[in-house]
C-alpha cells in the first residue's frame, strides 16, 4: 500500500528560483522576459502567486513533514524528493481535463489541456510525504512548475489513505478561472489533441502518460479514457488505411467492480 521514493530535487525540468528558497536573487530578467524557459512574454500572470506561496508556507508551519497530493502529472513525474507515496482519495474535488495550458502543454497561439482539480465529486490520486527539511524548497520548486502564473487555487484538502488521513496541499481550478475551459466539444478535443504542444510537450502525451499512470495504479477514469479514445480515432484516420496506434487504454472495473467515478463526463 505504502512506497518509499526518492526523486531527484532537480532534474531538468523544475528552474530553482533562489530568492524562494533562500539565496540572494538573481539580476531582473530585461523587459518583457518572464526569466522561464518556454514562457511567452505576451503571456500575463493571471495574479501575483508569491503572496499565495507565503501564505501557504505559513499555513504549513515548517515543523512537519509536507503532504502532496497528485492528481495529474504529479503523480508520474514528482520532481522532489519524497520519503513515502501512498494512494489516496479526496472528497468533494474531482480530476477533469478542462484547464487551458498555455506553457507546459500549449502557447498563446494554440492553446492545450492540463488537468485541473475541480469541486464536485471525489477524486482518487497519490499522495507525498515530503520531509521537512526540504519543504520549503520543494515548495518553492512547486511554484515555479505549476504556478508561474499564479492560475491554480492552492488548498489544503484532508485526503483519505490506508494509512489514515493526511492533510495534503492540492492545486485546484476555480471555474471563475479564465483558464477554465467550460464544456468542450469533441471536435475541438480533437483538435487540440492533435496540435498543441508546450514547454514539456504535447496535450495529447500528457493525457496518456497520466492515464497509463493511473491504471498502473488501479485508478480507472473512464473518462479520459473515453477522451484518448478521441485521439486515437483521429490518428487512425490520419494513417489512411494504415494500420492504426496500439491502444492508449484498457478498460477494467475498478477492484470492488465497480466503475471510478472521480472525473465528471467532459
Amino acid at each position: 500500500m505504502f512506497s518509499e521514493g526518492k526523486r531527484p530535487v532537480n532534474n531538468g525540468f523544475v528552474i530553482h528560483d533562489p530568492e524562494i528558497v533562500g539565496a540572494p536573487p538573481p539580476p531582473p530578467p530585461p523587459a518583457g522576459d518572464t526569466g522561464l524557459p518556454g514562457l511567452d512574454p505576451a503571456l500575463k500572470p493571471v495574479r501575483d502567486p508569491r503572496p499565495m506561496l507565503e501564505r501557504t508556507i505559513a499555513e504549513w508551519g515548517g515543523q512537519q513533514d509536507l503532504w502532496l497530493f497528485g492528481y495529474g502529472s504529479l503523480i508520474w513525474r514528482p520532481d522532489f524528493d519524497f520519503s513515502e507515496r501512498r494512494p489516496a482519495r479526496v472528497h468533494g474535488w474531482h480530476r477533469t481535463l478542462k484547464m487551458w495550458s498555455r506553457v507546459n502543454r500549449g502557447s498563446l497561439q494554440n492553446p492545450g489541456l492540463v488537468f485541473g482539480l475541480l469541486s464536485g465529486g471525489s477524486c482518487r490520486g497519490m499522495v507525498f510525504r515530503v520531509p521537512a527539511a526540504v519543504g520549503l524548497e520543494t515548495l518553492g520548486q512547486l511554484w515555479l512548475r505549476e504556478m508561474p502564473t499564479g492560475v491554480y487555487d492552492p488548498r489544503w484538502l484532508d485526503c483519505i489513505t490506508p494509512g489514515g488521513p493526511v492533510r495534503a496541499l492540492a492545486f485546484t481550478l476555480s471555474r471563475r478561472s479564465p483558464n477554465f475551459t467550460g464544456e468542450l466539444s469533441e471536435e475541438r478535443y480533437r483538435q487540440i489533441f492533435r496540435s498543441a504542444t508546450g514547454r514539456y510537450g504535447t496535450s495529447l502525451d500528457y493525457a496518456r502518460q497520466t492515464l497509463q499512470e493511473l491504471q498502473r495504479h488501479a485508478i480507472h477514469d473512464r473518462a479520459l479514457a473515453r477522451l484518448l479514445r478521441l485521439a486515437e480515432a483521429e490518428l487512425s484516420a490520419r494513417a489512411d488505411g494504415q494500420d492504426g496506434p496500439s491502444p492508449l487504454y484498457t478498460m477494467t472495473s475498478a477492484p470492488d467492480g465497480a466503475p471510478d467515478t472521480s472525473q465528471e463526463k467532459p
